[in-house]
């Protein structure tokens, strides 16, 4: 599987993409037939896994549990090495380009290498923009980085901008996992505008207008992981938000 390509041939059909994030901090293993169930059913086309302080081995242990219920693509999102698992399809190989940790811009990275060289893992370079919320986010924590000012629009952009020149292939614009709200269409519009990559936008989103609003905004792929975590009924609401042409068609 492709996960990329496949990322872009759905972009190139003007298709929306959704990816359901489950946290193996939160996430209990007997839980995961059910919910997954739901995934399936839902306008859902990848599952990302991760957070932020993860013990190791529960993310392989979830991803295992995860790959018995779907044929959807699962794509780590690691918050640390210790959650690289060959069991899943993919990584964002993220790098924390809002922040000035060297360790999040290419100290993790190398010691990643070890572990993914042994992997058949797809590594899809992934510039990673934490922007402020209202609150102090756990990846704000962890990393010992600030998230980029809302009101500092340049700089956001600015900084997308360079992950790309960089040679990432995806900038992933983050409010956060609970995030007080999610990132204003303004901010979506204007990276969006700038980038040549696909764009995708999560954090603080709970409603299916916030969901619509920022695909209408020119996020190609928004996640979702509080909202589902908290209300699995948030998966019919979704049912309605767009019409079934705008995303792409897949095997549950």
């Amino acid at each position: 599987m492709n996960i990329y390509q496949n990322i872009l041939n759905a972009i190139s059909k003007g298709e929306k993409l959704l990816a359901v994030l489950i946290d193996p901090d939160k996430m209990k293993i007997v839980d995961v037939s059910n919910f997954i169930s739901k995934v399936n059913q839902s306008i859902a086309t990848q599952i990302f896994v991760g957070g932020s302080e993860v013990d190791e081995g529960v993310t392989e242990t979830l991803v295992v549990e995860i790959k018995k219920h779907t044929k959807l693509p699962v794509v780590l999102f690691p918050g640390d090495v210790i959650q690289i698992t060959d069991k899943a399809d993919g990584i964002l190989f993220l790098s924390l380009i809002s922040g000035r940790n060297p360790d999040y811009l290419i100290g993790k990275h190398v010691e990643a290498v070890s572990k993914l060289r042994d992997t058949k893992l797809e590594v899809i370079p992934t510039g990673y923009l934490l922007i402020e919320n209202g609150k102090e986010t756990s990846v704000e924590r962890v990393s010992k980085t600030k998230p980029l000012k809302r009101n500092n629009l340049k700089t956001i952009v600015d900084t997308a901008k360079a992950g790309e020149l960089l040679g990432n292939k995806l900038i992933y614009l983050e409010a956060g996992s609970g995030a007080t709200h999610a990132i204003e269409s303004e901010i979506i519009q204007q990276v969006k505008k700038e980038l040549n990559i696909p764009l995708i936008v999560g954090g603080g989103i709970r409603s299916k207008q916030e969901l619509e609003s920022a695909y209408k905004a020119g996020a190609d792929i928004v996640v979702i992981g509080t909202a589902f975590e908290q209300d699995e009924a948030f998966f019919d609401e979704l049912r309605s938000l767009l019409p079934s042409g705008q995303f792409p068609k897949r095997e549950k």
